[in-house]
């Protein structure tokens, strides 16, 4: 019995060894996953695909790609500040030992990027605008009990107002059923930066601002900063998508560079343009307004218990 002990031992420390190489070979396949972003929570983001929701863990050495051209044969390299909610993907990587799919490259086309870009840039207030309709429904409901002599014209305006509610409250779950918009966040906390006329240069009065509110930030767990650049109507549309796009870039780098904030954990639509206007652009004052970066603390309500 003695003599057949190192014989054992040998054959036990084998087994070891093949059960360690297979189970390392599973957690570092490499697999391929396609689907849309459904969310983003720090430097995760969750892909929906045909076969469920799939995990994808973005690090600083993830290369985003926008193919572009007719057969895909060009390739733009973007940040991973362009991974917004929405956007259709395709993601390469391996699995790690949390089965999450650690991204090496994510890979989509410019149009479903502006897609999704364009829709977070109009869906967000389709709800509040739905809760205020409501409102003005109850407030006419009333009226019509005290104005019999406007009961027709008020019920025109009642049944005009219920299709609308209705039309938005559908708009919503559509959207949210493939999109992960801002009412799955809690906002934490918001900073506005505004720019002088064809200024893209962040103001020197608002850098205190921005390093307050990353140090806010780090304190959430799961936190992503999102990053909307704008512009007022004042020149061509061009030239104003490009100054919002100057001006957002210009607000992430500086929450990367001095603030510490990863890429990994901002997400920026792109630029928005002239879209959601705040002010008239028919004033100086009106076009200051509109000149802005929005800066927002996001955390996704899963997380938060919400």
């Amino acid at each position: 019995m003695t003599r057949n002990c190192p014989r054992s031992i040998a054959t036990s420390a084998t087994f070891l060894l093949v059960v360690t190489l297979l189970l390392l070979g599973v957690a570092g396949a490499q697999v391929q996953v396609q689907g849309v972003i459904s969310g983003r929570s720090g430097p995760t983001m969750t892909l929906q695909t045909d076969n469920g929701n799939v995990t994808v863990l973005l690090t600083g050495s993830t290369q985003v790609d926008d193919l572009q051209g007719l057969f895909h044969a060009r390739k733009k390299q973007m940040g991973l500040t362009a991974l917004v909610p929405g956007l259709a993907v395709q993601v390469k990587g391996s699995y790690n030992a949390q089965n999450q799919v650690v991204a090496d490259t994510v890979k989509f086309n410019g149009k479903s990027l502006q897609t999704a870009t364009d829709i977070q840039a109009g869906v967000t207030p389709v709800e509040q605008q739905a809760q205020q309709e409501q409102q003005q429904l109850t407030q006419q409901q009333a009226k019509l009990q005290e104005q019999q002599q406007q009961l027709q014209k008020e019920q025109q305006a009642q049944a005009a107002q219920e299709a609308q509610i209705t039309a938005n409250k559908a708009a919503i779950a559509a959207v949210n059923k493939r999109f992960g918009e801002l009412g799955d966040y809690n906002i934490w906390d918001e900073v506005t930066v505004y720019f002088g006329n064809g200024e893209v240069n962040i103001d020197p009065q608002f850098k205190p601002k921005l390093q307050a509110l990353a140090k806010k930030a780090v304190t959430v767990n799961g936190y992503v900063i999102q990053v909307q650049g704008y512009a007022s109507k004042v020149g061509s549309a061009a030239l104003n998508e490009k100054l919002s796009q100057e001006r957002a870039t210009n607000v992430i780098e500086y929450l990367e560079q001095q603030c510490a904030i990863p890429m990994t954990n901002m997400l920026a639509p792109g630029a928005m343009g002239t879209s959601k206007q705040v002010a008239p652009d028919n004033t100086a004052e009106g076009q200051a307004e509109n000149r802005r970066v929005v800066v927002r603390v996001l955390q996704n309500k899963g997380i938060a218990g919400t």
